[in-house]
């Protein structure tokens, strides 16, 4: 004699509730990426730190730089450098990677150049 037990079968994917799952998952997902770009970071251009790095941490040789400090943004477009330049306005987001080389150009609120540093 020949028994057929009935067992049930139990899917866990494709059922509405873990499509519908997925769908929410995916549709706010893009917003904490969102987020983490929106996260506000702090720059050199605190009236706390100096304008220009110490000459034995100006590896970029931004001193030579120091006389647009004040002035507008603008004033880049007249000089020439042929090095790594960032200019970094408020709140802008940016890389945490440390490049001894570059010259950042850091901006206020007004658009004036506040502060030069390496990094």
């Amino acid at each position: 004699m020949q028994m057929h037990h009935a067992i049930p079968s139990v899917a866990t994917h494709g059922t509405p509730t873990d499509s519908y799952a997925m769908k929410k998952l995916f549709a706010i997902a893009p917003f904490f990426f969102l987020a983490a770009c929106e996260m506000p970071v702090s720059t050199p251009t605190s009236p706390r730190g100096p304008a220009l790095p110490a000459i034995t941490d100006d590896t970029c040789n931004a001193n030579q730089y120091g006389s647009l400090i004040g002035q507008d943004v603008t004033a880049l477009e007249r000089v020439m450098i042929l090095d790594l330049v960032r200019v970094i306005r408020p709140n802008q987001a940016v890389t945490m990677d440390f490049r001894p080389e570059r010259i950042n150009f850091n901006v206020g609120p007004a658009g004036a150049i506040t502060s030069i540093n390496c990094g």
